[in-house]
């Protein structure tokens, strides 16, 4: 059977989700593709792809077409967004013929951004494409009451970038931005490692570091990892034990820049929602987090209440898919 579907789509750094009305998320693949460099062949996409990262042969390269929130590389994400679609129609039950796609884009980006994520979703095979602003898809997704005049701040911690907004009556009325994510938090760990221990680690390795052992700039109780990597003076696999204090230590500077943002954001505040702001405090989405402490850090610096979202890394599909039915009073913040 065909039909025309309204999908929302998350087109993010680190993960691609598709939300469908009738099956809530069909979709939430790894936003990373491996390519053939012969042939120009795509082999893998998602999950399958993502596995394959450090992993391949020569003439395979894993890539992430995405970097920091807007895409890097046009093909490859045309192709990709082909295939996670036709995921989503396998999911969902039919035949997806030219489905409606609200696709959410940062703030900040510029028209020629927002221009090649609608050109590669139309050529993904979307029929009608409409933008929405992520911060507003996050606050939705969040069951935020973004239509109302009262003040909603979502911080959004993605992994390439964290946006910070203010959202009321349906627009975003302050803004920043910084692409300082996940991924920048992975690096930190890599870079630490080298320096330290002389080791090479691998980016899903760090990643795994940071989710296990990595901690906000809060007190805890003493964490320890093994880790395995290339000794760069030996050439030969090594073992090192991490611990989570010296982790916390190689992400300080750029969690401190994500605090930054965030004081920014609230110091643009009109005077007339910061009241609001105190009363109903700063919901955080993003898988940045879910970091071990980021709530109590952030609640501590900013001095009110911050609260996680109900499911943080679905947080804007569900927003893009719910947005529809927003469209006539959000319609200012979609440009």
């Amino acid at each position: 059977m065909l039909s025309t579907f309204d999908i929302g789509i998350d087109l993010g750094t680190a993960n691609t989700l598709v939300y469908s009305k009738n099956k809530g998320i069909a979709v939430n693949e790894p936003s990373v593709v491996a390519i053939d460099t012969v042939s120009k062949n795509i082999v893998a996409v998602g999950t399958e792809a993502k596995e394959m990262i450090g992993k391949t042969p020569e003439k395979i390269v894993a890539i992430r077409p995405l970097k920091d929130g807007v895409i890097a590389d046009f093909d490859v994400t045309t192709e990709m967004l082909k295939q996670i679609l036709k995921m989503a129609s396998k999911k969902i039950g039919f035949a997806m013929r030219k489905p409606n796609v609200v696709v959410c884009i940062p703030s900040g980006s510029t028209s020629v951004e927002r221009r090649a994520i609608q050109d590669a979703v139309r050529n993904a095979g979307a029929k009608k494409i409409t933008l929405i602003e992520e911060p507003v898809a996050a606050a939705i997704g969040a069951g935020m009451p973004i239509d109302e005049p009262v003040a909603n701040v979502v911080v959004d911690i993605g992994g390439g970038n964290t946006e910070v907004a203010i959202i009321s009556f349906g627009g975003v009325v302050a803004y920043h931005s910084i692409k300082i994510g996940g991924d920048r938090l992975d690096d930190d760990i890599i870079q630490h490692v080298r320096k330290e221990y002389n080791v090479l680690i691998g980016e899903r390795t760090a990643e795994n570091v940071k989710m296990e052992i990595g901690f906000a700039l809060i007190d805890h109780e003493e964490k320890f990892m093994d880790v395995r990597g290339r000794d760069l003076l030996t050439g030969l696999p090594k073992t090192i034990k991490l611990s989570s204090y010296e982790i916390r230590a190689a992400m300080k500077e750029s969690l401190l820049h994500i605090l930054e943002v965030i004081r920014a954001t609230l110091e643009d505040s009109p005077a007339e929602l910061s009241g609001d702001i105190v009363d109903r405090g700063v919901i955080i989405t993003g898988g940045g987090a879910l970091m071990n402490g980021m709530e109590a850090w952030l609640s501590s610096e900013i001095f009110v209440p911050v609260q996680l979202a109900p499911s943080p890394l679905e947080s804007v599909a569900i927003g893009t898919g719910k947005a529809l039915q927003y469209m006539s009073k959000i319609q200012v913040a979609v440009k």
